[in-house]
């Protein structure tokens, strides 16, 4: 039996890039969120399953997974679309907090990774420390 997670989409998340997304896709957009979270409320049952979640680092009960995604009603793939999550994954509160949600095209210079890397270290400092 799989634990049950609680999905928090964290502020800095809903107010930057996710707007862009709202925007863009609008209903597309409500219909893919509540995929997301739904995938989150089951995310250990996936870790390791799907190619499309990668876990990052898992340090001190704390898992940083990034997450593969597609808008609803795009034909392109969850890779090809080019949008990820970054999540925290908090074991012991049973809780995967959202902290980035953002497409390639939102990653400023080359390096995709170094870039999330240092929003979440400027944004969340607690989770920054981990990796």
């Amino acid at each position: 039996m799989s634990i049950e997670y609680a999905v928090v989409f964290e502020k800095f998340a809903e107010s930057h890039y996710i707007k862009l997304f709202e925007k863009k896709h609008k209903k597309g957009w409500a219909i893919t969120r509540q995929a997301v979270t739904a995938e989150l409320q089951r995310i250990e049952a996936l870790i390791g399953r799907n190619a499309y979640i990668e876990v990052i680092c898992d340090r001190d009960g704390i898992k940083i997974l990034k997450m593969e995604f597609r808008v609803a009603g795009t034909q392109e793939s969850r890779h090809g679309s080019g949008n990820r999550c970054i999540i925290a994954l908090r074991e012991e509160i049973s809780t995967a907090f959202v902290l980035l949600v953002y497409g390639k095209t939102d990653v400023r210079g080359s390096r995709e990774t170094d870039w999330w890397k240092a929003m979440i270290r400027e944004h969340y400092p607690e989770y920054g420390k981990l990796f």
